[in-house]
């Protein structure tokens, strides 16, 4: 099989090179900077686990493979504004939004969306990063370099967040995992929890947006599509062309893990509907430092990045999963004392949600 290289070294490359060794796939995560000729690329594949990055010899050298997959849908989903125009352009429901182009625009922008405002940048951004949530108010705090460079969503009181994590084949056939119930703390997924049957109503809904989505972009691979949870269904908030967080939990809980997914859709290898039999739990580990206590408790499953430990990095995740979902939540439970305080909130979230 050919060799994959992945545009990026971080966590998602690294599980990306994990999910290929049963498999006798050779990945190669690769950094920004690293010399074209080091790598094996003109025999490989070549995918992404970032969606934008800055101009290099490797990636300007990368720009003219042929076998970049989805290189020229990276861009258009990197920003924010083209993204969004794409879902307006299939009729897919999001949250109301417009281009910030000004601070004249304000007192237009609180009459058509309501009293609160989410602003978003337009490339960059994430895990809470590059946000504003502004009242009338509030505007003059935002910086001024945001004025062109960001849009502005109407404020969505939703009820939940979920995500649906698929993958579709070069031939345009889709597969999806079940719909992630997420929980978010100061932008940054704390934990998710996957259920093997979800609500039907909004699985397919989900599907039904996604494969419209992934098929108008002839997209090949693994993508994500978060979404809100209103009273008249789902509401697309973002879209990501790679891997995702809230997938994680698929590594223990299912058939087929996200990681391999990808890697089967992008060198055009069977693409089987993946088995999910259990109620699974991610808890992503933020800014903590590891703790081998944690394997006490039967149900874990630790995967540890291998990065310096910073406030507010992701640097690890643990899933448990059990047939049973009082043997889950308990297991949950019994993981609390041995986690920092901050943590208790979200496992609670996740207790309740498997009663």
């Amino acid at each position: 099989m050919k060799p994959v290289c992945v545009l990026g070294n971080g966590q998602l490359g690294r599980m990306l090179r994990q999910a290929g060794e049963p498999l006798g796939i050779a990945v190669y995560p690769v950094g920004l900077d690293a010399e074209p000729e080091s790598l094996p690329q003109q025999q490989s594949v070549i995918t992404a686990e970032i969606e934008r990055w800055p101009e290099t010899p490797l990636t300007r050298e990368l720009a003219r493979h042929p076998e970049f997959v989805n290189r020229d849908i990276f861009p258009r989903l990197a920003d924010r504004l083209t993204q969004k125009q794409l879902l307006d352009s299939l009729g897919l429901a999001t949250a109301p939004w417009q281009l910030l182009a000004g601070a004249e625009q304000w007192p237009q922008v609180f009459a058509a969306l309501g009293e609160l405002a989410i602003v978003k940048s337009r490339t960059g951004g994430y895990d809470g990063r590059g946000q504003w949530r502004l009242r009338a108010t509030e505007t003059g705090t935002l910086p001024t370099e945001c004025y062109g460079n960001c849009i502005v969503e109407q404020g969505i009181a939703f009820s939940g967040e979920v995500s649906l994590v698929g993958a579709r084949s070069r031939q345009g056939k889709t597969v999806f995992y079940p719909l992630t119930h997420n929980l978010h703390q100061d932008g940054i997924l704390r934990t998710s929890v996957a259920f093997p049957q979800p609500n039907p109503a909004q699985q397919q809904q989900a599907e039904r947006m996604l494969t419209a989505i992934m098929d108008e972009l002839g997209y090949v691979g693994v993508m994500a599509m978060e979404c809100f949870v209103v009273p008249e269904g789902l509401l697309i908030n973002e879209l990501a062309p790679r891997v995702h967080n809230s997938g994680h939990w698929t590594q223990n809980g299912a058939s087929i893990s996200q990681f391999e997914l990808h890697l089967r859709a992008v060198l055009d290898l069977p693409l089987p509907q993946p088995v999910v039999s259990a109620p699974s739990v991610m808890v992503n580990l933020i800014g903590t430092a590891v703790n081998l206590a944690w394997l006490q408790e039967p149900l874990v499953h630790l995967h540890w990045y291998e990065k310096e430990v910073r406030a507010g990095r992701k640097v690890g995740h643990l899933n448990l999963n059990h047939p049973d979902p009082t043997a889950l939540a308990a297991a949950l439970q019994g993981l609390t004392p041995r986690l920092p305080p901050e943590y208790a909130s979200g496992i609670a979230w996740a207790v309740g949600k498997l009663a």
